[in-house]
């Protein structure tokens, strides 16, 4: 099992373009409800700045590489951003729920 967390920041011309994108990755995992994955993203305080986080069952089996709404939402990424996405796996301390 493998948890990743990327975070960046839009600018404020893109950041409701860039929600809209990660509604349409939503929207394609619950029309295909694709196993070994947990997700979820975050729109901080600010805004713009905005933060994923994805467990798959299989680092080599990533369920979101191959939807094409997250093709899509991937593509201009860094046209819409003025802090580039920075990833970051997570080792596990505890969790409850």
């Amino acid at each position: 099992m493998k948890t990743v967390m990327v975070r960046y920041k839009t600018s404020e011309t893109q950041a409701d373009a860039n929600e809209a994108l990660v509604h349409a990755v939503f929207d394609e995992l619950r029309a295909t409800k694709p196993g070994g994955l947990r997700y979820a993203t975050y729109r901080l305080p600010d805004r713009v700045s905005f933060v994923h986080i994805a467990t798959v069952e299989s680092p080599d089996a990533n369920p979101l590489l191959v939807l094409p709404a997250f093709k899509a939402f991937q593509k201009d990424i860094k046209d819409r951003c003025v802090e580039p996405p920075v990833a970051i796996e997570l080792s596990p301390v505890d969790s409850y729920g």
